[in-house]
């Protein structure tokens, strides 16, 4: 309910003036509330709330159950849903908001597609992803390409910049090779952009002795896991736009590294984190 929500940010009176409800019936509202809470175990309440905060208020039924069901196994998605609801616990909504950032209109090479939507590689660096996107800021577009491990979804690098080219694309690689040393032979895909396409990253590809794998023309499907990534992080990551590169970066950082590597759960890795799940095939 809004004005429980919001009831130490504005008067009640002033509230229910512009909503027209009368404080009393407000007033009824919370007691019929707090009393119906009461009937469920407060532990399992409080493990509610907190798990829904420490996913940053992301999670929904789906995931809340799963954890839920990790401590308290005998509750339901029923019981789930009622606590939800009588908290005002939801998860956030995904944004229909997606601008095309591939040119694929260019002379550069393009590779056969090695992945052949194969999504689940059987170890780790075996096959790396990657895509590029356009994130708003108040003196244009700032580009992030990611690039995530196939097999525990991880995010292994990453770079920012003010022009999609292949320095982009360098830099992220980079970070991943540094933290990574993949085997000789790792699958790098991609979609057929030039900046993936170009000689720059081509060669930057053959030196590090990585094969390079490219998506088939016009068919994003072919490159789901990295165009799924990029909707989950504009859903949670609650921007605008940046003021600043830096600022940008830094919410990036806290975002990839500390919450989506280290503690997201993934309905494809049986509901744990990246981390958590190659620590456990370990």
């Amino acid at each position: 309910m809004f004005m429980e929500t919001h009831r130490f940010e504005y008067s009640i009176q002033s509230m229910a003036n512009v909503l027209g409800v009368s404080r009393s019936g407000f007033y009824q509202f919370l007691k019929r509330s707090k009393n119906e809470l009461e009937k469920y175990n407060p532990e399992l309440v409080e493990f509610i709330r907190e798990t829904w905060l420490t996913s940053r208020k992301n999670y929904g039924l789906v995931r809340l159950l799963r954890e839920v069901k990790k401590v308290y196994s005998i509750y339901g998605a029923r019981t789930v849903r009622k606590v939800m609801k009588l908290c005002e616990i939801q998860g956030k909504q995904e944004k229909r908001f997606r601008i095309a950032t591939t040119d694929s209109n260019h002379g550069n090479r393009v590779a056969p597609d090695l992945v052949q939507r194969n999504f689940k590689p059987n170890q780790k660096n075996r096959i790396w992803v990657s895509d590029i996107t356009f994130l708003r800021s108040s003196f244009g577009w700032i580009y992030l390409c990611v690039i995530l491990d196939l097999y525990s979804r991880k995010v292994v690098g990453w770079s920012i910049s003010n022009s999609n080219d292949s320095k982009l694309v360098c830099t992220a690689l980079s970070k991943a090779i540094e933290c990574r040393n993949p085997p000789k032979g790792l699958v790098f895909h991609s979609d057929r952009g030039s900046n993936y396409c170009s000689y720059e990253t081509r060669r930057y590809l053959l030196n590090n002795k990585l094969r390079r794998s490219n998506s088939r023309k016009g068919n994003c499907w072919d490159n789901a896991v990295a165009e799924s990534f990029f909707g989950s992080l504009k859903r949670e990551m609650e921007y605008n736009y940046f003021y600043k590169i830096q600022e940008a970066e830094e919410l990036i950082f806290d975002h990839i590294e500390v919450y989506y590597n280290r503690h997201r759960s993934h309905s494809s890795l049986d509901f744990v984190s990246p981390v958590q799940f190659e620590v456990n095939a370990a």
